[in-house]
């Protein structure tokens, strides 16, 4: 039997419900829902939860009591926290004490799958707060950038471009310069990362990752330096940084242009000096750390538009590397699919599984522009749809269900929704038409009541979303 990541979502808004279950079921995830605390509690008294995904605002008991709860009972368990009242001393606060992560309102859907992606693939909250990342299953077949031993990653690919780039890594990665690693999202810069720390003589020194585009921008700071307790409302207690704790090893800035000007300034610093302070201290500390940086963004653009210092780019940027997407080593797919099906056979204790050739033919034909991760997505889809059979078909992949499946299908209302309120308003209006406007009715199938519907479409009316 395969076992899908079992998500627990919770959210007093009722709606949110249908949304979420419809939305992750879509990416081979497994979820329940409640709509309060205390019924979450009961729930995790009676079943396994990889991931609790829960409101801040909530009746009686709110997410942040939950969270001390989950931390409290059930110390492994995961949990992201939503909240549509950020600000850094409030998600200070969540991330000192245990979420994993922490996403402010609006967010679109698609960061929100990616973040709940991302969380399940961490370690536990114990080892997560350490900064390590999981190492990705090896494969027993070829194509193995630097080393196959157990718990180590690789860079799967045998395009010219990607031989080049494997090329140059032992020489990269045998000092202690920055790295500069640019690339669409999604083509794999996190993995090739973790193998310049693999590949180097700190590999078996911590290897940190810092997402500066999944924090609030206020936050970026301490989690960089650290801080001391007092040094601004909501700094409850002393805060280790990630510079501190990466000492003696490999610190991963990803998506680094989503620093502010300010901090950028003090990056260069630490670059320049191997120094830093925390946050409310005047005390200087000398650090080891090797800083690889990544970003998706024209470094060229970011210059000049003013978002990004050039000094600290040319700084950062001793070694610039830049990983070529998908579309341009389509030679690689193959290898890249098979790599992901032993990876989710594995996960999912199922029997090995083989691509059908009109699949891997279509696969061929695609642009990818989501990349290697975008391929690794499907693949895991086709791997769970496939069931007990031995090989995944076309319609495994590309079910008409999944109306995401295929970038070059007309998307429908719900696929092209950029927002949770956008994917909110279309559930509601199209449950309407449904029940030809029949608001009860329309209420009933999605389990919420026919006021709410009500007040719903007059705030679409007010905000001339609708007519």
């Amino acid at each position: 039997m395969s076992r899908q990541p079992n998500i627990l979502f919770v959210d007093d808004e009722q709606l949110l419900h249908s949304l979420f279950e419809r939305l992750f079921a879509r990416h081979g995830m497994q979820v329940t829902s409640c709509s309060n605390a205390a019924r979450a509690l009961e729930m995790m008294e009676k079943t396994v939860f990889d991931l609790v995904v829960t409101d801040f605002m909530m009746p009686d008991m709110d997410g942040f009591a939950l969270l001390g709860q989950i931390r409290e009972r059930f110390p492994r368990t995961k949990v992201i926290m939503i909240t549509a009242h950020a600000n850094v001393q409030h998600a200070v606060r969540m991330m000192q004490h245990g979420a994993i992560d922490y996403i402010p309102k609006p967010f679109s859907t698609a960061e929100l799958v990616e973040r709940v992606q991302a969380s399940l693939a961490r370690e536990a909250p114990d080892d997560v707060r350490s900064g390590e990342t999981a190492a990705e299953p090896v494969p027993s077949k070829k194509a193995q950038a630097g080393g196959a031993r157990k718990g180590s990653v690789q860079y799967v690919g045998e395009a010219p471009s990607i031989s080049r780039l494997m090329s140059v890594l032992p020489r990269v990665a045998e000092n202690r310069a920055p790295v500069f690693i640019q690339g669409e999202s999604g083509t794999g810069k996190e993995i090739l990362a973790r193998l310049i720390h693999q590949m180097s003589s700190r590999s078996s020194g911590p290897y940190l990752t810092l997402n500066c585009a999944n924090l609030p921008r206020e936050l970026v700071e301490s989690h960089l330096f650290g801080h001391k307790k007092g040094s601004f409302t909501g700094a409850i207690d002393d805060m280790v940084g990630a510079f501190e704790r990466a000492d003696g090893g490999t610190l991963l800035l990803d998506e680094i242009t989503e620093i502010d000007l300010s901090v950028q300034a003090k990056l260069l610093r630490v670059l320049q000096e191997s120094e830093f302070q925390r946050i409310g201290s005047t005390d200087v500390q000398k650090v080891d750390v090797r800083v690889i940086a990544t970003s998706n963004r024209n470094l060229g653009e970011a210059i000049s538009h003013g978002v990004f210092r050039e000094d600290l780019y040319h700084r950062l940027a001793v070694f610039p590397l830049t990983v070529p997407p998908l579309r341009e080593r389509s030679s690689d797919v193959p290898l890249l699919a098979e790599h992901f099906v032993r990876k989710y056979c594995a996960l999912y204790d199922l029997s090995p599984k083989a691509l059908s050739k009109p699949l891997v033919d279509r696969f061929l034909r695609y642009a990818w522009p989501g990349n290697v991760r975008e391929l690794e997505n499907m693949v895991q889809r086709g791997v769970l749809l496939s069931a007990e059979r031995s090989t995944i078909e076309e319609n495994d992949v590309y079910d008409a269900f999944f109306t995401d499946a295929d970038a070059s299908r007309k998307a429908d209302g719900a696929a092209s929704a950029q927002t949770i309120d956008d994917m909110e308003r279309h559930m509601i209006l199209q449950a309407l038409r449904e029940a030809g406007n029949n608001q009860q009715v329309a209420a009933d199938k999605l389990g919420i009541s026919a006021r709410t519907i009500r007040n719903k479409l007059k705030k679409y009316r007010d905000d001339g979303l609708i007519e």
